[in-house]
């Protein structure tokens, strides 16, 4: 029995999870000092739809958050969420740009690296894990949890295993999706803590209406590490409440040894930013509360407003019932996935199509075809002959790290964005993201010659984990 450790997650996946990824810097800095104050393992803050978000809708330069953050912070790691090859974005990216990103990260402030494959190939979480390494941080490697015929205990000791012969200072269980149920977070934690030697982390969602009883089983199991929320962005989609655990555990053998002074202040001054987002329409009341059809479907919270959106953009919100008993037909047809960004988004779009056009695989997106071809990585187990010639007719499936088949980047990247080039850091915000990253610096330009300019309209953008 050990003390828990906690990680906080309203700078981060909380605030993504139920205000859309809004939340901007300048609300964030008043109470960064106390957070430092509370005794936390870690604060997650950067990452994941962080990085887009800043760039798209708040006109922040995501770095200078790192920056800003880091210099008011002294006591407490800063931690991010990192997609593997994916790095911040929905695709693969070269070795060159993500060797790159995890530099310039660690440079400006990150110490824990949280890196996740969204098909568990771990071939894909090599280069950044070496890079953190190599770079002096904390590689943590994610087991992205999902439930299916083939995905069972067994199968994610054995990729905990990879992970840390790959050289992951923690295990992260990541249940996106929230479908971890109590028994099993214990025998699974049971068995992890038997055959690796690193602390594990269990991250996971109140979707489903349990996982505050899922930590505790993970407690009782040994778990090491813990994710939630300060209570203004806890709870729904988001994870369980911090106060409420540190509360459970005090004069426990567990006890988190928080304090609840600085948590209270803590909470209150995220009141008033909650009331703010919900009266904006920016917090949904929907997610705010339990949707069991996450268990009976395995879709995460994000995934499931996506469909909505989907749909009530053809006029068919009539389909969606159908659409959610589609999604595990199209899971299964692709080997499994689990339903995480991206390959939550490309299943749930093929499922959308299928209902909608009423023939299943009349049209088929890119992004289908090159998962099926292997260009996200290897499926939990192989494709279907059948579904692969409906899919991809006879194109050449590819079975190597599929990175091994882009070339570097960084250089021509450069030389396409130079002009307004005033960080090294600019290099990878156009390399991750193009389409919004030059908006934004002609945008920053326009500002530093005071020039009126008018920004791009806001469009329409879902929140992956």
């Amino acid at each position: 029995m050990a003390k828990i450790k906690i990680t906080e997650t309203v700078l981060r996946d909380a605030h993504q999870c139920l205000a859309a990824t809004r939340m901007t810097t300048e609300e964030m800095l008043p109470i960064v000092e106390k957070l430092d104050q509370v005794g936390y393992h870690a604060l997650e803050m950067w990452g994941g739809a962080t990085f887009d978000s800043a760039l798209r809708f708040l006109d922040e330069d995501p770095w200078e958050r790192i920056r800003k953050i880091k210099s008011k912070v002294k006591n407490t790691k800063l931690q991010m969420l990192l997609r593997g090859q994916n790095v911040v974005g929905y695709k693969h990216y070269a070795d060159d740009v993500v060797v790159a990103f995890v530099k310039a990260a660690v440079h400006n402030g990150i110490d824990i690296f949280r890196i996740f494959d969204a098909l568990n190939d771990v071939r894909n979480l090599e280069t950044a894990l070496k890079t953190v390494k190599k770079e002096g941080a904390h590689a943590q490697c994610c087991i992205s949890y999902t439930i299916s015929p083939v995905h069972n205990i067994e199968y994610y000791v054995k990729k905990a295993k990879d992970m840390e012969n790959l050289g992951a200072d923690t295990i992260c269980i990541k249940d996106m999706a929230g479908i971890l149920t109590p028994y099993t977070a214990f025998d699974l934690v049971t068995k992890l803590k038997k055959e690796i030697k690193v602390p594990i982390n269990l991250h996971s969602h109140c979707t489903g209406g349990f996982a505050q009883m899922t930590y505790l089983k993970a407690i009782e199991a040994g778990v090491d590490i813990l994710d939630t929320a300060i209570s203004p962005f806890s709870a729904g989609t988001s994870q369980p409440t911090t106060e409420s655990l540190v509360v459970t555990l005090r004069d426990t053998p567990y006890d988190t040894g928080l304090s609840m002074d600085a948590l209270s202040e803590v909470a209150d001054y995220f009141k008033p930013i909650k009331e703010k987002y919900l009266s904006s329409g920016l917090i949904n009341t929907k997610v705010l509360g339990v949707d069991t059809k996450t268990i009976v479907y395995q879709v995460p919270g994000g995934m499931l407003s996506n469909l909505v959106s989907q749909l009530q953009q053809q006029n068919k919100l009539d389909k969606f019932q159908e659409v959610l008993e589609e999604v595990p037909r199209v899971r299964e047809d692709l080997g499994y996935p689990p339903l995480v960004t991206p390959l939550s988004q490309i299943v749930g779009t093929q499922a959308v199509l299928n209902v909608v056009l009423g023939e299943r695989y009349k049209m088929i997106p890119k992004e289908v075809k090159d998962y099926v071809k292997g260009l996200y990585g290897k499926p939990t187990i192989p494709i279907k002959q059948e579904i692969i010639e409906k899919i991809v007719g006879k194109s050449k499936i590819i079975t190597c790290r599929p990175a091994d088949l882009i070339p570097p980047q960084m250089d021509k990247l450069k030389n396409e964005m130079k002009e307004y080039l005033e960080q090294e850091e600019d290099i990878l915000s156009y390399a991750l993201f193009p389409q919004v990253a030059m908006p934004y610096f002609k945008n920053r330009w326009a500002k530093k010659h005071k020039i009126e300019t008018t920004l791009y309209n806001e469009e329409e953008m879902t929140h992956p984990v």
